[in-house]
């Protein structure tokens, strides 16, 4: 997390930097066109220099992709007035100002990267499309107020040297990130193969108060001692497409920990969540190659428990459907995880051969004092009752939230109330051996 909170930090300060320049650019044009009584050019450089000021103040406030968006699409309708009023080609200088949108369109690809939209996309389009006609044709207005030849033979060369510039500093921007995301991917691979990596375990506590099972949760150790959060490593992982080749590892390890547990008394009756990512339940292979592990093993297959997220479904949601029918006709669980954040329908929920849903720990946090979150959970666990689904709520901290959670009828709890992840043998030691109730659990 630290250093994803670095990157956008680093990230707000350059766009903020950048906006300020543009703003003092377009201050200094508007000085020099008054001095020549320009005063409509006068008045597109305030423009400018509102839109870059604005979009510094958003930046500022953290709502940087709203900045983003905002300076692009104000932009783009300043430089379209502007080469159809003012940047009149003609036999003196050529029209230069649309380079400014391939700038544009380039700052466009770079916040996509951080945050996907349609609407960014559309943006991109409309600039290189509108690049795509101003470079091919001499298109203008009806009415014109082409600027002074003498300006534009000055102002040809330094509006093209800006908005290379501008597009060598966007370049650079992207090669570091790649650079960045290649650094992290090589070292993503180092830490499998050194064998940097570790599963931890939180308990899963019934509605009995008995521990029944237990969430795998990974881990990185630090070379130095401690260890890393996935915060700070799945995200790069996730761009680096590493996501099947560690969720790889963290089901072969967790097949080894469920053939440890089957062999003794105490934890025979144990089961195991293991989170799956989109991209490695979609991989062809997947079942085949789970099934195979567990036959090996030699495993009750109703031990282990696959976490799925609901961002599943914006997949092929009748591939999902078979390879889930398949697995659960072996005998593994399934379990809807973070129910309520992501995209999942009731007619999804219809088809989905689940066996439980997993609250989001969100909806877990301030049930006790919102109604209306107590109202969302009481629907979930109505719905989950009709669908004759399990329900397993994350993220317990407190009694009152245990107490809200089993009036609803909760039959799996987990959460800090009840423990926090730790590595095998501390589980093993604290909780496999141990049923404490569950009104005395802290």
């Amino acid at each position: 997390m630290r250093q994803t909170e670095d990157h956008s930090q680093r990230f707000w300060l350059a766009y903020g930097a950048a906006s300020l320049a543009v703003a003092a650019m377009a201050l200094g044009w508007g000085i020099f066109f008054a001095s020549r009584q320009a005063w409509a050019l006068v008045g597109i450089d305030i423009a400018v220099i509102a839109v870059a000021l604005m979009s510094f103040l958003l930046a500022h406030r953290r709502q940087l992709s709203a900045a983003l968006l905002f300076s692009q699409v104000s932009f783009f309708f300043i430089i379209l007035v502007f080469c159809l009023v003012f940047d009149v080609p003609d036999t003196v200088a050529p029209r230069v100002t649309h380079i400014f949108l391939l700038v544009l369109a380039l700052l466009g690809y770079i916040n996509y990267q951080r945050e996907r939209s349609r609407l960014q996309l559309a943006v991109i389009v409309l600039c290189l499309g509108s690049f795509i006609v101003f470079s091919s044709t001499n298109l203008t207005a009806p009415v014109t107020q082409p600027i002074a030849d003498e300006f534009r033979t000055f102002g040809t060369w330094v509006n093209s040297i800006i908005a290379v510039t501008l597009l060598c500093g966007g370049i650079y921007v992207m090669q570091l990130k790649f650079a960045r995301n290649l650094d992290q991917a090589r070292d993503i691979k180092a830490a499998l193969t050194n064998r940097e990596f570790e599963l931890f375990y939180q308990p899963q506590v019934d509605e009995a108060g008995k521990v029944s099972g237990a969430e795998a949760l990974l881990r990185r150790k630090r070379p130095g001692g401690g260890y890393i959060s996935p915060a700070e490593f799945i995200p790069a992982a996730e761009q680096a497409g590493l996501m099947p080749a560690l969720g790889d590892w963290v089901l072969g390890e967790a097949c080894r920990t469920l053939a440890f547990w089957q062999q003794e008394e105490p934890t025979r009756h144990l089961k195991l969540s293991v989170n799956v990512s989109v991209d490695q339940f979609m991989r062809a292979d997947f079942v085949e190659t789970l099934l195979a592990r567990i036959t090996a093993r030699e495993l009750d297959p109703t031990r282990l428990k696959l976490e799925l997220t609901e961002s599943m479904m914006v997949h092929d949601v009748d591939g999902i459907v078979e390879k889930m029918r398949s697995l659960r006709a072996t005998g593994i669980i399934l379990s809807l995880d973070d129910f309520g954040t992501g995209y999942s329908s009731l007619s999804h929920l219809r088809q989905l051969p689940i066996h439980e849903i997993k609250i989001d720990r969100s909806f877990v946090q301030d049930a006790p004092q919102s109604k209306r979150n107590r109202i969302l959970l009481k629907s979930i666990f109505d719905i989950a009752r009709m669908l004759e689904f399990s329900v397993v709520a994350e993220g317990i901290e407190t009694k009152e939230q245990l107490m809200l959670l089993q009036s609803f009828g909760c039959t799996i709890f987990q959460g800090y109330y009840f423990g926090r992840p730790v590595p095998l043998a501390e589980f093993q030691s604290r909780w496999a051996n141990e049923a404490p109730p569950l009104a005395e659990t802290a």
